[in-house]
C-alpha cells in the first residue's frame, strides 16, 4: 500500500508540474503578445482567466494531495483547509464558467449568416466576456457552502461526523442537507455544460458545411492548409471535449467518495488526478491552435530582414 501511495504522489506531482509549465507557457505567450503591441483578442482574455482557474485548481488540489501521498499529514489548520477547498472550488467554477464563454464565442464568431448565433455577431464582444466575470461571481457565492463545514484533520475525534479527506475533514451533513447542496453546486454546472455542447455541436455542423462547400472548389495552386479560424475552433472542440470526459470521470470519482463510507486514500489519490488532468493539459491543447512566442518572434524577425535594404 505504500508503495501505491509513493506511485500516485509521483504521478500527482509530475501532473502538477506539467500543468504549472503549460499554463506559464500559455500565459508567456500573451505577455509576448502584449510587449509585441498586438491587439488582445476576447477569447484572450477569457483565455486568461482560465489561466488564473488552472492554477487555482493545481494549486489547492494537485499540491496538498501529492503531499498526502507521500505521508505529510496535518499541515493545514481549520482556516487553511477553508480557503484552500474553497479557492479549488471557485477555480474549478470558473474553468467550467470560461470554457462555456470560449465555445460560445467562437460558435458566434464562424457562424454564418443563416445561423442562429448570426444576431449576435455584429454586438460587441464585452457582452460575451462579461459571462466570464458572472461566472467569478456565481461561483463564489455558491461555493461558500465549503468554508462552512471544512475543517483540519481530527484524526481523534468521533470519526462517524468527520469525513476525511487526508489533509482536511468535513462534517457529515443529514441526507435531505446533502441533496440540497449537491442541487445548488450542480445547476450552474449542468448550465455550463448544456451550454458548451450546444455550442460545439453548432461549431461541428458550420465546420461540416465548409468541408462540404471545399469539396466543390478546384484545388489548382490553393493550399490545403487549414485557416486560422478553423485550427482554433479546432482547438476549441478538443478543449471542450477534454472537459466534458474529465469532469464525467472526476463525477464519477465524487460519486464513489460520496456513497462510501470509508473510502481508500488511494481512491482520494485517483480523484484529484481526474481532476486535475484538465487544467493540467488544457494549456496544450490551446497551444495546438495557436502560434508559440518563439514562432511570433522568428516570424517578426523574418518579416524585418526582408523590408532591410
Amino acid at each position: 500500500m505504500e508503495d501505491a501511495h509513493v506511485s500516485m504522489g509521483v504521478i500527482l506531482l509530475g501532473q502538477t508540474v506539467v500543468g504549472f509549465v503549460g499554463n506559464l507557457s500559455l500565459l508567456s505567450h500573451y505577455l509576448f503578445l502584449s510587449c509585441m503591441g498586438n491587439r488582445m483578442r476576447a477569447t484572450d482574455l477569457i483565455l486568461r482567466h482560465l489561466i488564473v482557474a488552472n492554477f487555482l485548481s493545481l494549486l489547492c488540489r494537485g499540491v496538498p494531495q501529492t503531499m498526502v501521498a507521500w505521508g505529510w499529514r496535518n499541515f493545514f489548520n481549520d482556516m487553511g483547509c477553508k480557503m484552500v477547498f474553497y479557492l479549488y472550488r471557485v477555480g474549478r467554477g470558473v474553468a467550467i464558467g470560461s470554457t462555456c464563454s470560449l465555445s460560445i464565442f467562437q460558435a458566434v464568431s464562424i457562424s454564418q449568416g443563416d445561423s442562429k448565433w448570426a444576431g449576435l455577431k455584429g454586438r460587441p464582444h464585452k457582452h460575451i466576456v462579461s459571462t466570464v466575470y458572472l461566472s467569478w461571481g456565481v461561483f463564489l457565492l455558491v461555493n461558500i457552502v465549503f468554508p462552512m463545514h471544512m475543517t483540519g484533520p481530527k484524526e481523534h475525534d468521533n470519526m462517524t461526523i468527520l469525513k476525511a479527506y487526508g489533509y482536511c475533514s468535513s462534517v457529515r451533513h443529514d441526507p435531505a442537507a446533502d441533496v440540497l447542496y449537491v442541487t445548488m453546486l450542480s445547476v450552474p454546472d449542468v448550465l455550463c455544460l448544456g451550454l458548451m455542447l450546444w455550442a460545439s455541436t453548432s461549431m461541428l455542423f458550420v465546420l461540416y458545411r465548409h468541408k462540404q462547400r471545399m469539396r466543390h472548389i478546384q484545388r489548382t495552386s490553393v493550399s490545403t492548409r487549414a485557416s486560422p479560424e478553423s485550427r482554433a475552433t479546432i482547438s476549441i472542440l478538443l478543449l471542450v471535449s477534454a472537459f466534458v470526459s474529465f469532469y464525467t470521470v472526476s463525477c464519477i470519482c465524487q460519486i464513489c467518495l460520496s456513497v462510501i463510507y470509508n473510502p481508500s486514500p488511494v481512491l482520494h489519490h485517483m480523484a484529484a488526478f481526474a481532476m486535475g488532468c484538465f487544467p493540467a493539459l488544457s494549456p496544450f491543447l490551446l497551444m495546438s491552435g495557436h502560434s508559440t512566442p518563439c514562432s511570433l518572434l522568428f516570424t517578426c524577425t523574418k518579416k524585418k530582414k526582408v523590408v532591410l535594404p
